[in-house]
């Protein structure tokens, strides 16, 4: 797989996971425990992006 490639493929990931975020935020049954580990692996895959990228 090229650099590219997996890029791209980060980046639709961690688009997902960021309208993930929000859809379990706006539900009144909401569990924050699921939505830290939700955010925690959000910002993983943003931090590997930018370390890719760099």
């Amino acid at each position: 797989m090229s650099l590219n490639s997996h890029l791209t493929e980060l980046k639709k990931k961690h688009q997902t996971l960021s309208e993930k975020v929000d859809a379990v935020q706006r539900s009144p049954a909401a569990d924050p425990m699921d939505v830290t580990a939700l955010k925690k692996e959000k910002l993983r895959l943003k931090e590997e992006i930018a370390r890719l990228s760099a």
